[in-house]
């Protein structure tokens, strides 16, 4: 897929002036963050669970190339094959040929968000073969053309009379007057047109939240049944996911497993977690003939040994999304790639490149709270002020704005001078602002002041405040 994040400004003010993303977006803070406190609440040892996560993920890492080759040594030994590719092309071209392989005319596919990141479905349909989204929100956005907004929920940006606007225009098998205003009526159609589709599967494609070096296992975590469902009934089964999603052991992804639906939907655990080893064996009832791993690379081993490093311990719960400011008030989209948010903002500019994913670590308030809820404990403004500092020595950030930083960074490097102007400005900025208390507009400032209204300093400078501070301390 081609990034817009070039556009994240434009992107943003569009985003910013359409009503019902904000009312979809406003359903954010109880659907998530609401849930995610009060179930975390009835785990003491989340905190503990957080560092064992934190450090087996930093112990893969640091231990890569061992693990994906223990993974595909089991995987063989399981009757399964592992296809490495190292670009998007090599990964979608990968999938194409398992696919034309078996004669496959219809794929169906679990929800994948290196699936999206890769454009695996314009490539199939290029080729003549016909992927169907199956987990809802993935299918309600395939069918209105778009990307996800979330990795966890692609349709959050809609209200219920988007889903039912589409659901009339492209099911046009089902009567035109027929009531869609409540969501079981809008479920209970996608799966009447979606069962019949997965039936006629020739292949299935999921992601892969994890994969385990130690049993050649891969595991999917959903709240639908359309994962397993698009993983036995084919005859063949493509698991797409991307390298650094290895996990040692079954103990190992059983740690990780209690952090990851808290974080993301606030339920102890999913609905549905299911693991897949290998084809089916003989005695099987069901299950594919043919179990295939394309692990993707696609940038991600050039992070390695980087300050962005530690964006790769992501397990894709959305926490970090879900409490951030910015995004909810500009959405996914804005984004302009696959993964939005602060993740985003600190994995992107490593995998499409500072010059088009530039604006995003820009993109925050560095207010913290996503490292916070993080359950891997990503230091993610660290990482964005990563990319600003790259940024910035490759002369892509503006004129003005590396000028500006350049002049506070001489005064920062004299402090006397610092100080003095410090105390004069506050001083100015009191007196002309007393009257109101605020200033509507200001020179200099209109970044701030075109949007909201800037306080007026009501009296010493933080350092003259700190050091009287220290001083009645010391009394």
């Amino acid at each position: 897929m081609q990034p817009t994040s070039h556009a994240f400004k434009e992107n943003a003010r569009a985003a910013l002036a359409d009503p019902k993303l904000a009312r979809a977006l406003a359903n954010m803070k109880a659907g998530f963050q609401d849930k995610r406190a009060a179930t975390i609440a009835k785990l003491p040892e989340f905190e503990r669970l957080r560092e064992e996560g934190r450090s087996i993920k930093n112990h893969v890492l640091e231990h890569l190339d061992w693990y994906l080759e223990r993974f595909e040594q089991k995987v063989t030994e399981n009757g399964g094959q592992v296809h490495f590719a190292r670009t998007a092309q090599e990964a979608r071209e990968a999938v194409l040929k398992i696919c034309q392989d078996v004669g496959a005319k219809t794929v169906t596919k679990g929800k994948s968000m290196v699936a999206e990141e890769i454009g695996l479905n314009d490539h199939l349909e290029a080729n003549g073969l016909v992927p169907i989204e199956t987990d809802l929100g993935e299918y309600i956005i395939q069918l209105r053309h778009e990307l996800p907004s979330h990795i966890i929920a692609p349709a959050v940006h809609l209200v219920k009379e988007d889903v039912a606007e589409t659901f009339r225009k492209e099911h046009t098998q089902f009567e035109p007057d027929r009531a869609l205003d409540e969501p079981r009526q809008l479920t209970d159609e996608a799966r009447a047109v979606l069962r019949r589709k997965f039936q006629e599967a020739d292949v299935g494609v999921t992601g892969g939240n994890f994969m385990i070096a130690e049993t050649g296992s891969t595991v999917i975590v959903t709240n639908e049944g359309n994962g397993d469902l698009t993983q036995i009934l084919p005859k063949v089964h493509v698991v797409v996911t991307s390298i650094e999603k290895v996990i040692p052991t079954l103990e190992d992804v059983s740690t990780i497993l209690r952090l990851l639906a808290r974080s993301a939907t606030g339920q102890e655990y999913s609905t549905y977690t299911t693991f897949s080893t290998g084809p089916k064996r003989p005695g099987d009832l069901d299950g594919p003939e043919q179990f295939h791993v394309v692990i993707v690379d696609n940038g991600r081993s050039a992070l390695l040994g980087t300050p962005a490093q530690e964006a790769l311990r992501c397990i894709r719960c959305g926490a970090c999304m879900n409490h951030c400011p910015i995004y909810a008030a500009v959405g996914g989209h804005a984004y302009g790639w696959v993964v939005p948010g602060p993740i985003g903002a600190a994995l992107n500019p490593g995998l499409i490149g500072v010059e088009e994913a530039g604006h995003l670590p820009n993109a925050s308030t560095f207010c913290g709270k996503c490292e916070s809820v993080c359950p891997m404990k990503i230091p993610l403004p660290k990482i964005m002020h990563h990319w600003r500092t790259r940024q910035f020595d490759r002369k892509l950030t503006p004129p003005g704005q590396r000028f500006g930083v350049k002049f506070w960074a001489w005064f920062a490097r004299r402090p006397a001078l610092y100080h003095l102007g410090a105390r004069t400005a506050m001083g100015l900025l009191g007196r002309f602002g007393r009257k109101r208390g605020r200033f509507a507009k200001l020179p200099l400032a209109g970044g701030w002041t075109d949007f909201r209204d800037m306080p007026a300093p009501e009296g010493r400078t933080f350092r003259q405040a700190w050091a009287a501070e220290r001083d009645r301390k010391a009394a």
